[in-house]
């Protein structure tokens, strides 16, 4: 079962793996698409960094198959996508893209462009200093770290929300698009997924939310436009 992707603070796992060589390369297609979006959404989020007068470094895409080694060790695609804080990368594994058709019932491109959004979120979140912040709360008080990652990712999937709003305001997107990234939102819920696996559904063991949290932060980005809709650490919030 695949993840429903890494948090960005971890790559577990073994493995050293290639790039995908250009001249050999069976997703060129898929490869051009998750380029085009990656660039598209590091443009709008710099936009964001300017305009407020925030300085903004540039993540990176690495998309890879079978293993990589990352800034946070090394990796393979059952990790899922990851984005690594100390290399400031972006990790995807593209057989995740059939995954999510195949397993988790998340066809579509947009689907793939809300996941390729959500790791870029945890780069926006580095950039703010966000990421720093919960760990260091984790450390505090262990008891609070799955709370505290579930806030994080919720806010990610918000950030996703918000360059989806830019990008449909461009003409670049459909209500159908839309749709798909609803539809990859819920499929990746801790709640599905457990269900989904045969187990017994824990809210105490969730890291990224339930489907119907990834759904409405992903919605409250969208339809605020902004990162000042995306406040999942309020004590009100979530």
């Amino acid at each position: 079962m695949p993840s429903s992707f890494g948090d960005g603070t971890t790559a577990p796992g073994q493995g050293g793996g290639s790039g995908i060589p250009a001249s050999v390369d069976p997703d060129k297609d898929l490869k051009d698409f998750s380029s085009y979006v990656f660039t598209d959404v590091q443009r709008t989020w710099r936009k964001t960094f300017v305009a407020s007068g925030k300085p903004y470094r540039n993540a990176k895409l690495v998309l890879y198959t079978g293993g990589v080694n990352t800034g946070c060790g090394s990796a393979t695609s059952a990790v899922g996508p990851f984005y690594c804080p100390p290399d400031q990368r972006v990790y995807l594994d593209l057989s995740f893209y059939r995954d999510m058709q195949q397993q988790l019932g998340a066809s579509g491109d947009f689907a793939w462009a809300y996941v390729i959004a959500h790791e870029m979120g945890h780069h926006v979140q580095q950039q703010l200093g966000t990421s720093d912040e919960v760990s260091r709360l984790q450390q505090q008080d262990p008891s609070q770290r799955n709370a505290l990652s579930v806030r994080l990712e919720l806010q990610a999937d918000c950030y996703a929300g918000v360059w989806a709003s830019t990008a449909f305001k461009q003409g670049e997107l459909d209500q159908g698009d839309l749709q798909e990234a609803l539809g990859a939102a819920q499929a990746v819920g801790d709640d599905r997924l457990q269900r989904r696996a045969g187990g017994e559904v824990r809210p105490d063991s969730f890291k990224h939310g339930t489907s119907a949290q990834r759904q409405k932060w992903f919605d409250a980005g969208y339809r605020g436009g902004d990162a000042g809709s995306c406040d999942t650490f309020s004590p009100s919030q979530v």
